[in-house]
């Protein structure tokens, strides 16, 4: 039987050991790791990929694209493509620093709650890879969405990239005082928080008098979340008004649309599983763990 490989190329020194283990959950026979990948060494690794088996056996062969540099990964894509032609051809996913399932997993629980057309999303600390997937996939629902970052310059840069990449229209924001911060948070009828580990970039206090709050969703799975007062567990829990969901709490669904997804590779040899493709399997498979409303 042809064994099912996928070559896990990350551009960090040491390819991430939670790829390497969901890889082989999602249904590949073996994993090969390479760390440090360079643009530069893609031709070498595509003709091995494209060239060594039958028609019919090149779908058991493909690649994953790791590692925690959103830019890094999407140059890895666009050369490794770039040695694609015809049959000559394997699937590939990509989904550097997780922000791809992160955000997929996160925007299809909120999704599943209401429509999101026309609503006022926040994207707090969103110039991270999964901020800047959380904004993206929630324009691409049709919200108004406004990311925060410290950085105008990184701000526009990422705002820029959206646009070229996905076609899709954000804003960004220095909050530079409490005013225009307050100013910001009182329009808002999502919330996401996709800061770093351990920095609190919400209070309770604030969000529990927001007047037009909904949905609020804290990336973070550390002890100390972003957003006070909600746990990591929270899975479409209520606060009143305000429905909660913690990393925990669509966790599982991020691991399994991880899993289907490294799945799907081995279907066909044609396949890039980008933002876009593992959101649709975010929402095919979201009903399986969250059917909507308040969880029990």
């Amino acid at each position: 039987m042809v064994k099912k490989l996928l070559y896990q190329l990350d551009s960090d020194a040491r390819p991430s050991i939670f790829d390497n283990v969901v890889a082989y959950d999602g249904g590949a026979d073996q994993v090969i790791s390479f760390g440090g990948v360079l643009p530069q060494d893609l031709s070498s690794m595509a003709q091995g990929a494209i060239f060594t088996r039958a028609p019919k056996d090149k779908k058991n062969t493909a690649f994953f694209i790791g590692g925690s540099n959103l830019v890094q990964g999407e140059k890895l894509l666009e050369v490794l493509q770039s040695h694609f032609y015809g049959n000559f051809s394997v699937s590939v996913m990509i989904d550097t620093n997780g922000a791809n399932t992160t955000a997929s997993a996160l925007v299809a629980m909120l999704s599943r709650t209401r429509s999101l057309e026309g609503l006022q999303a926040v994207v707090l600390a969103g110039t991270g890879p999964v901020g800047q997937r959380v904004s993206t996939l929630l324009a691409s629902e049709g919200c108004r969405v406004v990311f925060t970052g410290r950085d105008d310059s990184k701000n526009q840069f990422c705002e820029q990239t959206i646009s070229q990449r996905f076609g899709l229209s954000v804003q960004s924001r220095v909050l530079t005082d409490n005013q225009v911060r307050q100013e910001l948070l009182q329009k808002a009828d999502i919330v996401v928080a996709t800061g770093a580990s351990g920095v609190i970039l919400l209070s309770r206090d604030e969000w529990s008098f927001l007047p037009n709050l909904k949905l609020l969703a804290d990336a973070s799975a550390a002890e100390q979340g972003g957003i006070e007062g909600i746990d990591q567990m929270d899975k479409g829990v209520t606060y009143g008004s305000i429905m909660a969901f913690g990393a925990i709490g669509f966790g599982p669904l991020k691991l399994a649309v991880h899993r289907a997804c490294v799945a799907q590779l081995f279907e066909n040899n044609k396949q890039v599983l980008d933002v876009f493709e593992i959101y649709a399997k975010a929402k095919e498979l979201v009903g399986q763990f969250y059917s909507g409303g308040q969880s029990t």
